[in-house]
């Protein structure tokens, strides 16, 4: 909330609530707190934030703590809380005394609490309604903070001392509720009702509001095969229809105008013959809105690359003209080319050693920052076919650090091409090369997320020679994907595969590095996270800007020869020389390294 005038100010037009299994009084009080301040902001009032409002969200849902998370130029040491994954509430006090017999715990209280409000209890997973509370033996039901209360019916895993939080309000549930009970948006809409003596019964929608662009040309009949016959007692009255077809507080749509025309002393056999007409007839203009509900590319949009701008729809068209899909017979290649990705270049390896099998090294950019491993580029260099490896994620470190190296490095150590791994390094390497894909291979790495042809075809057109297939991906759609002739197919048989990329440090704990940091990602240590199966998931610090890579705890081996691909590319993260020319040799031979440390990652999976 301390950013949101920030936020306006930049040019923030919305501002996203995640409600991914959230409650909805969750969505009510957040939004609702939430637009407060955005009208406060926009306002000429001064900007202070209302502690009460505060803890009313912290009260909905909160983790432990609320930090700035990226926002602030200052390392936030708060940004990971590691207590507990889910909802903490607020912390109501400890446990004075506990009568297990009769289920009484005594607490000084830190926050107000009252009956039909819930709380948790430190060592139960589970959580407590308050159905009774007493002061001095006397029941009450409201409280207010520093008061000392006893909780009544409170049975389980309770000990002195055990932590107290207040999950819920019954008062801020209640306020979520009436927030929201009375939003329920709908479209306006008129129908004409026809009810004749033995014709069947009609209806026709129309839309109430021409201003809506999706259901303007709304006109829709619907009719039941039941038909009304004369009336012997009591004739159906049109003010009973106009109240049967009203009931559409459960749809999306609202009945602005209903017209009745009906025969006089007509009979129904039951009044749920209405409202099977209604909900059939709101059912087909929600398939209407469907249908008709779609978003598409103009024809001529246009996106830019550095000589020129070409048409997506047109440009995908004359492709799949160009290159039929052929079905590509396993065998009919040459055998794959081996890459060898080298995460971490080790000072004490002797890399003249490395098989002669390989034919792509792939390099990280940091290591071409630093002289130390002057010898062991040039050493690479000069044998493989080299290759700067870009990071995944580019910050201002990292954006100067390439200014100052690139040019250098490329003459150096005679560089091939680079493994871009986000569409923002065609641009860092536009602003420094001329004619970029003329004179350096490009090859996108697997943060493509190359899941189908269009996308392989946008890359070619962006002057991408190779690309990486998506590891997520199964063995089905690799397969379909290896059978377009596009580009050049790169697949990942070996290694571990990172999971997840964060702005954050485990080491120091905090999103930027600071002075007194004991920097333990600078020595020869491993470091690893390990969950609750007792699985160790390796980690790779990079302090250059503070971002750290989660590795899978298998390592992923995939038989090569499955799939009729250009080059098998091997992640090294922990080997040392002598298993990566085993492994060179494995993949090279079409085989993969079985045992219980490996996967076949996501090939029998469907995504």
């Amino acid at each position: 909330m301390d950013y949101i005038p920030s936020f306006i100010e930049s040019g923030v037009k919305c501002l996203k609530i995640e409600g991914r299994m959230k409650s909805s009084q969750y969505v009510a009080i957040v939004t609702k707190i939430y637009k407060k301040y955005i009208k406060l902001a926009l306002s000429n009032e001064p900007y202070v934030v209302d502690k009460e409002d505060r803890k009313m969200l912290m009260q909905v849902f909160n983790r432990g703590m609320s930090s700035s998370g990226h926002l602030s130029d200052t390392p936030n040491k708060n940004l990971v809380f590691k207590d507990k994954p889910s909802n903490m509430g607020l912390f109501l006090g400890s446990v004075q005394n506990y009568n297990k017999n009769k289920g009484l715990i005594t607490v000084k209280l830190k926050e107000p609490i009252k009956i039909g409000d819930t709380i948790s209890l430190e060592k139960e997973t589970g959580s407590y309604t308050v159905s009774e509370l007493m002061e001095n033996k006397k029941n009450i039901t409201n409280t207010k903070i520093g008061q000392i209360v006893t909780i009544g019916r409170m049975k389980g895993n309770i000990s002195c001392n055990d932590k107290i939080y207040k999950m819920s309000s019954k008062e801020l549930s209640t306020l979520a509720k009436e927030s929201y009970k009375q939003e329920n948006r709908q479209i306006p809409l008129n129908c004409q009702i026809t009810i004749k003596k033995e014709e069947p019964i009609s209806i026709r929608i129309t839309p109430a509001n021409s201003n809506s662009a999706l259901y303007k040309d709304l006109n829709l009949y619907y009719e039941l095969d039941e038909k009304p016959v004369e009336a012997k007692n009591k004739p159906l009255e049109k003010e009973t229809v106009i109240h049967q077809i009203s009931k559409t507080a459960s749809t999306p749509y609202q009945f602005k105008k209903i017209t009745v025309s009906m025969d006089s002393h007509i009979f129904i056999p039951k009044l749920s013959i209405l409202n099977e007409l209604r909900r059939n007839a709101l059912d087909l203009v929600e398939t209407y809105a469907i249908e008709h509900c779609s978003r598409k590319l103009p024809a001529s949009q246009k996106v830019a690359t550095k000589n020129s701008s070409y048409s997506i729809k047109d440009s995908i068209i004359a492709d799949m003209r160009s290159y039929v899909k052929k079905e590509i017979a396993l065998g009919s290649l040459p055998s794959p080319k081996i890459s060898v990705l080298l995460n971490n270049l080790q000072p004490d390896f002797n890399y003249l050693e490395l098989t002669d099998k390989i034919d792509n090294i792939y390099i990280p950019l940091k290591f071409f920052t630093s002289r130390k491993y002057t010898e062991i580029l040039k050493t690479l260099s000069s044998r493989f076919e080299t290759y700067i490896y870009m990071p995944t994620i580019v910050k201002g470190n990292y954006k100067n650090l390439f200014y100052a190296n690139a040019e250098s490095s490329v003459k150096n150590y005679d560089i091939k091409g680079f493994v871009i791994s986000n569409i923002c390094n065609i641009r860092l390497l536009n602003e420094l090369f001329t004619d970029l894909d003329k004179y350096f291979k490009l090859v996108t790495n697997y943060t493509f997320n190359v899941f189908n042809q269009e996308t392989v075809l946008a890359l070619k057109n962006l002057g991408i020679s190779r690309f990486t297939l998506s590891p997520e991906l199964d063995k089905e759609t690799l397969q379909d994907l290896c059978n377009y002739s596009y580009l050049e197919k790169e697949m990942m048989v070996y290694g571990r595969i990172p999971l997840l990329t964060m702005n954050y440090c485990l080491l120091g704990e905090t999103d930027k590095c600071y002075p007194e940091c004991k920097a333990r990602c600078q020595t020869k240590n491993s470091y690893y996270l390990r969950d609750r199966l007792n699985m160790d998931f390796p980690i790779m610090p990079d302090n250059i800007q503070t971002v750290t890579t989660l590795f899978n705890s298998k390592i992923t081996s995939i038989c090569p020869c499955d799939f009729p691909i250009n080059s098998a590319r091997i992640d090294i993260l922990e080997e040392d020389i002598s298993s990566i020319n085993h492994i060179v040799e494995t993949v090279k031979s079409g085989k993969r390294l079985e045992g219980k440390d490996y996967t076949n990652g996501n090939l029998n999976r469907n995504i």
